[in-house]
């Protein structure tokens, strides 16, 4: 069975690398992805990126924090939905939302994509229920309580039960943060999320000051640092250098 895969990032963010990485100094420049994973049972997108709210107001969504921590490059035609209808994808038909976690560049775009069930490590979805942990994660619930159908998962989950769509449990960035292992003809792809934000992640492991579980996260870089050992390519998250040269829709990766 054939599994095709696309990348396709959803707007830029730009904002001190100091808040991702211990030592970081100056700005950096963060590609929002998306992917687009069409198997025989089922099409899915990981990850949605930002509401369209940002484009105009995101103090207005998120508070005067994210606004002034980032600035946003981020305009119709940006969206998730826009970023399916340019290859002729039907965004109504898309069956499944999986979201490595529930910080605003990742889910936002799950508001327009309202006919999907949504898959997600149950921690981080319990963790963005409990008042005091959204709070201090930086989740807003009006991102993801929605009405979707949601699937809780506890830990690694084959999402198509054939070894090729595999939700693989990454925690440390947030409580409960999943990456995603898919597996095309001849290579296996770890879609690393921001387990990962960057190739200097995983080889200085200099980690994000603000992480919820330094430890976790390390023990998570270990997980990818052995997948790619076995010869699995790693897409990390906000990487502006590593995402120069990643296809980009329609274009197929391969």
């Amino acid at each position: 069975m054939t599994v095709r895969l696309f990348a396709m990032t959803s707007g830029r963010l730009t904002g001190p690398l100091a808040n991702l990485m211990e030592g970081g100094e100056g700005e950096v420049d963060l590609p929002i992805p998306c992917y687009l994973i069409e198997h025989p049972k089922g099409r899915v997108v990981f990850d949605t990126g930002m509401h369209p709210d940002c484009q105009s107001d995101p103090a207005g969504r998120y508070g005067p924090r994210i606004a002034q921590t980032f600035r946003f490059h981020y305009k119709p035609g940006d969206e998730v939905t826009a970023k399916l209808e340019a290859i002729d994808r039907d965004p109504a038909k898309i069956d499944i939302v999986i979201n490595s976690h529930l910080h605003f560049d990742h889910v936002g775009g799950n508001a327009l994509l309202p006919n999907a069930t949504v898959m997600i490590q149950r921690r981080e979805w319990q963790a963005g229920f409990d008042p005091d942990m959204a709070a201090a994660r930086g989740f807003t619930r009006k991102d993801f309580d929605l009405g979707h159908k949601v699937v809780q998962l506890d830990g690694e989950h084959d999402v198509f039960g054939d070894g090729r769509v595999v939700c693989l449990p990454t925690h440390g960035h947030t409580p409960g943060h999943q990456s995603l292992k898919v597996c095309l003809e001849g290579r296996e792809i770890v879609l690393a999320a921001d387990a990962c934000y960057f190739c200097r992640t995983l080889t200085e492991r200099r980690l994000p000051p603000r992480a919820h579980d330094h430890e976790q996260m390390r023990q998570s870089l270990d997980r990818l640092a052995a997948l790619q050992a076995g010869g699995a390519t790693i897409f990390v998250g906000h990487d502006a250098e590593f995402w120069k040269t990643v296809p980009q829709a329609p274009t197929e990766i391969t």
